[in-house]
């Protein structure tokens, strides 16, 4: 058995044989990222870009930006496992119904063959999914453009899921802004356009990183190791294929 502390696979997947047993740590970060998620979605919302850009110049900018409010706003989220989940609980403490989805439609979830008819019309788009071959480049051009204007694309899950140029060519028109922790490439060279766009928000792939991270991970390793020596199939097992 190989255990991981990431909630993700996609990095060893391929180098696991199908005699070996492959677990994730899927759910311990869903605390933190889901945070993370909601501190970028307000800091968009309240402009605090703007602000922080303002103090910098020693500038009272009273009624010289236009913040929004999160309240009565819908959010599609993209990913429908413990981290999606947590941050639809989050979001609805705001006013903000979720609309979630997965890889396949279950009870109150859509599955990804759906998300061309359901993208537009949310003001929030937030990416939680695992890498796979089937997210690899999801939110490609035309994923975008079905995306309301002014709408807000959050990405929590691998950089590979959104195609960087496509997304660049939404933000430097200003239709579109985004908060990303996670970028393709990454680390996110030091003369990358997307660092100079005015509507975007970057983080360095860091929004597990709290203390007790390590903490959260191992609680949820030990308990798959358990399960694994008991004989049983640890529930985070990753299907090999």
């Amino acid at each position: 058995m190989v255990q991981l502390l990431s909630a993700g696979a996609d990095e060893w997947s391929g180098d696991v044989s199908s005699e070996v047993t492959l677990a994730t740590a899927r759910g311990a970060h869903a605390g933190p990222v889901s945070e993370w998620v909601l501190s970028a979605v307000l800091t968009q919302f309240r402009q605090w870009p703007a602000l922080v850009r303002f103090q910098d110049k020693g500038v009272w900018a009273h009624r010289q930006y236009e913040a929004d409010t999160l309240a009565g706003k819908k959010a599609l989220i993209v990913g429908a496992g413990a981290i999606g989940g947590e941050v639809a609980r989050r979001l609805k403490v705001f006013g903000v119904d979720s609309t979630l989805v997965a890889s396949r439609a279950r009870d109150d979830v859509f599955g990804a063959d759906a998300l061309p008819e359901i993208v537009s019309g949310h003001a929030i788009v937030v990416i939680t999914a695992p890498l796979t071959e089937t997210t690899q480049g999801l939110v490609g051009s035309r994923f975008l453009k079905l995306m309301d204007d002014n709408a807000l694309l959050v990405n929590a899950g691998r950089g590979q899921i959104v195609d960087t140029d496509a997304l660049l060519a939404e933000l430097a028109s200003g239709r579109l802004r985004a908060a990303l922790d996670v970028t393709d490439p990454e680390p996110l060279p030091s003369d990358h356009p997307l660092w100079a766009q005015r509507g975007a928000v970057i983080s360095p792939h860091s929004a597990r990183t709290v203390p007790g991270t390590n903490r959260l991970c191992y609680e949820v390793a030990a308990q798959q190791i358990a399960a694994f020596l008991r004989g049983e199939e640890p529930s985070n097992a990753v299907p090999h294929g």
